[in-house]
């Protein structure tokens, strides 16, 4: 009879669906990003991605008077990308801009300067790494958009050459 028994009891390593999604509920309800539980020889993992919602900028009316400079003054980034010029390199990330490899050393490149395809402009700091934004064709740095220290977002335009 112990044949009989054994294919009639779920094995310890077995999967259980209703194990899961109790920890899926767990890990909904205390907004964990994951969960492990060990019994006999399984062991299970149960972990979430969170994605962060997409950001939106609310520019609030005018409140008292409708000729006030602040509000007006703040555009929001895709306002001046739109008014950047047309061979501006864009940010292909959000992050902060840093145009010199150390705050002691000088600039990698000044306006004027020319530049090789490939040659680092700035660099940035996303995530605690350090990212080189290179030159995409050789020429005349023409203008620097963005300043030192300056926080950006994706598609920001960075600088141009010509």
């Amino acid at each position: 009879m112990t044949t009989s028994s054994k294919s009639g009891a779920k094995p310890a390593s077995a999967f259980d669906p209703k194990l899961v999604r109790e920890l899926a509920d767990i890990l909904r309800e205390t907004e964990l990003t994951e969960i492990e539980v060990e019994r006999g020889d399984l062991r299970l993992r149960v972990a979430r991605t969170l994605t962060a919602a997409p950001v939106q900028q609310v520019m609030a009316g005018p409140a008292a008077a409708p000729a006030a400079p602040a509000p007006a003054a703040a555009p929001a980034p895709a306002a001046a990308a739109s008014d950047a010029p047309v061979n501006a390199t864009p940010s292909p990330m959000v992050g902060t801009v840093y145009i010199r490899p150390n705050p002691d050393a000088d600039p990698f490149f000044k306006v004027g300067d020319p530049v090789k395809e490939g040659d680092t402009i700035l660099l940035i700091e996303a995530m605690k790494t350090f990212n080189p934004i290179t030159a995409p064709k050789s020429g005349k740095l023409t203008a620097m958009l963005a300043d030192d220290g300056q926080p950006v977002e994706f598609g920001e335009p960075l600088f141009v050459i010509d």
